[in-house]
């Protein structure tokens, strides 16, 4: 009796799990389908799940990566997640470092990036671009350009990508030098280094080549990339019924 007792106990409380699980997916649905955090299509982070919104089931939430992979996240997951919404907002802010010389005037060399920056079609007026010295390191000074770009018409990645090379051009044509980085070495109750015949030597000055301007074709393939967007949609399209994302209920 007592083991047939021990049995139904476990039994018991592997359903009890089972069915804990089943009501709290459940009740994050219907929470879910009420606070409508997010619209379909919404290019959003979902516990560090990057994708855009294909549907919300009565069980999971389902993304497409920006690889085309379908990622199924339960719902009870999703309402207690953190949510980065990125198409809430339009203008989104990028960022890069790029470092100069020690010896060089860091407030120059940031308005010179500056100015490269700005002169950019995609990067926005208002919030204006800007810089600061993020830090002082043993051989370079790091500088820190941050600037806006609207996501409708830009691409983020590929805008940030423009500005970090127009910053680091202007840069290089100013004179100003990109150092890498410098170590120092020790050595220590070691033999003699054979260095007569190095120091003899003469070494050969690296040849800096010039820079080359960007082409035309590269500055303005700066549009956002709706390859991914045109597939949920079209999925969004097949799929109606089973979906409890509704765009007359109030977003979040």
């Amino acid at each position: 009796l007592g083991a047939v007792l021990g049995g139904a106990g476990v039994i018991g409380i592997a359903i009890g799990f089972a069915v804990r699980d089943t009501v709290d997916n459940y009740v994050s649905s219907l929470m879910l389908s009420l606070r409508q955090p997010f619209r379909g299509n919404d290019h959003v982070v979902i516990e560090g799940n990057e994708g855009r919104v294909v549907r919300l089931t009565s069980r999971a939430t389902i993304l497409m990566t920006l690889e085309g992979n379908h990622l199924r996240i339960p719902n009870s997951t999703v309402f207690k997640a953190v949510i980065l919404n990125y198409t809430r907002n339009s203008e989104r802010r990028f960022d890069f470092d790029l470092g100069v010389d020690a010896d060089d005037d860091p407030v120059d060399a940031m308005a010179t990036g500056l100015k490269a920056i700005r002169a950019l079609d995609f990067v926005l007026d208002e919030p204006r671009a800007t810089a600061i010295i993020r830090e002082v390191g043993d051989s370079n000074i790091v500088l820190s350009f941050r600037g806006w770009l609207d996501q409708a018409q830009t691409d983020f990645l590929k805008g940030r990508s423009l500005a970090l090379d127009a910053g680091k051009r202007a840069l290089e044509d100013a004179g100003f030098a990109l150092p890498e980085p410098i170590y120092r070495l020790r050595f220590d109750e070691t033999a003699p280094l054979p260095l007569r015949g190095m120091l003899d030597a003469q070494q050969a000055k690296p040849v800096r080549k010039a820079p080359v301007a960007p082409s035309q074709q590269a500055m303005e393939d700066a549009a956002p990339d709706t390859h991914i967007e045109k597939m949920v949609a079209e999925e969004r399209a097949q799929t109606k019924g089973d979906d409890l994302l509704d765009n007359r209920r109030p977003i979040e």
